[in-house]
């Protein structure tokens, strides 16, 4: 079979459903191959890392809770602008964390659809580019939206988060 799946994983159906809940029109495509980094992505769509969105999960250390912050794939995420902004340290959150605050496994983690409402960080970097693709759900999942549309979906701040 060449091109995209016909029906999509569980995984990439649920972040499609929540798409279409939240009243977006954005469609997800399946890959016949995993795209676990953002320049293997890039390439699979034809666009450049900084185009793909990653969403990170990482923990407060204080308070336990979770915080998403959907980066520029061409950035790597500064913990420490992350704790100024947040006001306490934080930490990558571990595996076992990320998929029960998200739903998902690290390497597919779509920036909405969460299995609980989650404190998001928009990086500032994506808001220059004109289209942008984030994971949806599965490593080989990802689906095309604006940085408007990212902003709208995550119900995140637009901050500097980038080292």
């Amino acid at each position: 079979m060449s091109g995209p799946a016909q029906t999509l994983s569980d995984a990439a159906q649920r972040v499609q459903d929540a798409l279409r809940a939240g009243g977006f029109a954005n469609t997800v495509q399946e890959l016949e191959v995993a795209v676990k980094t953002a320049a293997a992505a890039a390439e699979a769509v034809g666009c450049t890392p900084a185009q793909i969105v990653k969403s990170l999960v990482f923990q407060r250390v204080t308070s336990g809770a979770p915080v998403l912050v959907v980066a520029s794939g061409a950035n790597r995420v500064s913990e420490a602008k992350l704790e100024t902004l947040l006001g306490e340290p934080v930490r990558m959150g571990p595996p076992k964390f990320v998929r029960e605050v998200t739903g998902y496994a690290i390497g597919g983690i779509p920036p909405l659809g969460h299995a609980q409402k989650l404190d998001t960080l928009v990086d500032a970097h994506l808001m220059a580019l004109e289209g942008l693709w984030a994971a949806a759900g599965h490593p080989n999942s990802l689906f095309p939206l604006t940085p408007d549309e990212l902003v709208r979906m995550t119900g995140g701040r637009v901050a500097e988060v980038a080292a």
